[in-house]
């Protein structure tokens, strides 16, 4: 257990206490956001330079598990600000200090390119809508991947693919929509966000494909969409021991009308064991992935194509067996885990809902089993 992850623990009542508020919501309660910042897991992927905390690929993910131990939307909200901070790497050095520099700073968004961005003078004249916007209420600031757009159309690169950035605004100039109606990850708030004709500096723009980080260090040379991949893994991951930890109480309490506990029933013992062999299997696995990118990433040459697609194929196995011990964990608890109200319904939606993510969706096994059986595919797809 690291530093970070002793904080998550100490938030937990914490955590728990806003929960009611963050389910009525549908987004990030405001305090409980406030303490996240002064623990400081906004700032884990933020430079040192700029000060943050540079953590190690590993530290942050098993951050990330400690908080969704407790609650998996509270720790998503925080991996989506924490890997946003990423960003301040690739930043030219005055753009960072201006938006990172903040020890409060909280910068969320979407890199999907549902925006377009039109060049005028020292930069761009940007609008659209984005989607899947989490933890925007209690951001500061807000980045979105935009299209390049000349005279109307989009502008292509010489390989053939269209230009696109993503670029930073307060969240003072931007809209958010009441558009997040879920059953899983309730407390996230990941509506739309919505930006209308706001003119944004060349400098607070980036792309995470194109350009290289300013910043020479291991993680940002780690792959970006592997880091996002981590993220999400991470919070599945906690998420998944905290839906055990629930069934093993709920076993234990459960009486059936012999008068045994649901746990003396050999079904649920046989049961219990797998869920929890598949799950100590997928974390193992994943962090092994995620020690090995990190050891290339220390080193002098870029982090390889395969160990890249190792590390999202991990991240994916991870999210998706967190999501099936969660639904078969739900179903042994029988009629009482289908109410709103308890826990191994908030844990399986939750986890079901983590499955929708692309970067950890299911076209990342057509992804990396190219790769794996010695196939071609774009660094930038992984």
């Amino acid at each position: 257990m690291n530093e970070w992850s002793e904080r998550a623990l100490a938030l937990k009542e914490a955590i728990i206490t806003a929960r009611p508020a963050m389910d009525g919501a549908r987004r990030m309660e405001d305090s409980l956001a406030a303490a996240f910042a002064e623990a400081g897991f906004f700032r884990l992927c933020v430079p040192k330079a700029y000060g943050g905390l540079e953590a190690p690929a590993q530290i942050i993910a098993e951050t990330l598990e400690a908080l969704a131990e407790t609650d998996a939307s509270a720790a998503w909200v925080a991996m989506i600000g924490a890997t946003s901070g990423a960003e301040a790497a690739f930043l030219e050095p005055a753009a960072a200090r201006e938006i990172f520099s903040a020890p409060n700073t909280i910068v969320t968004g979407v890199y999907a390119p549902m925006g377009k961005a039109v060049a005028e003078g020292e930069g761009y004249r940007v609008s659209g809508q984005w989607k899947w916007n989490s933890g925007g209420h209690v951001s500061t600031w807000l980045s979105g991947g935009c299209l390049i757009l000349e005279g109307g159309k989009p502008v292509f690169g010489a390989d053939g693919a269209p230009l696109m950035r993503m670029v930073l605004v307060p969240k003072s100039e931007a809209t958010l929509l009441d558009t997040w109606h879920t059953g899983g990850l309730k407390g996230t708030g990941s509506g739309d966000m919505a930006i209308k004709d706001v003119f944004v500096p060349r400098a607070r723009t980036i792309s995470l494909t194109d350009d290289q980080p300013r910043i020479a260090a291991p993680l940002y040379k780690f792959p970006i969409f592997g880091l996002l991949a981590l993220g999400i893994a991470a919070v599945a991951s906690g998420n998944c021991r905290g839906a055990l930890a629930e069934f093993a109480h709920v076993a234990a309490n459960k009486r059936m009308p012999n008068g045994r506990s649901l746990a003396e029933r050999s079904s649920t013992q046989n049961l219990f064991a797998h869920a929890h062999a598949d799950y100590a299997a997928a974390r193992a696995w994943l962090f092994a992935e995620v020690q090995a990118a990190w050891a290339e990433a220390e080193g002098a040459a870029a982090i390889s194509t395969p160990q890249r697609a190792r590390l999202r194929l991990a991240c994916t196995h991870m999210v998706r067996t967190g999501a099936d011990v969660a639904r078969r964990l739900q179903d042994a608890a029988g009629g009482a885990s289908v109410f709103v109200a308890d826990p191994l319904y908030r844990r399986s939606t939750d986890a079901q809902t983590m499955t929708a993510h692309i970067m950890t969706g299911p076209s990342t096994y057509d992804l990396t089993g190219r790769v794996l059986l010695g196939g071609e595919a774009s660094i930038a797809e992984l």
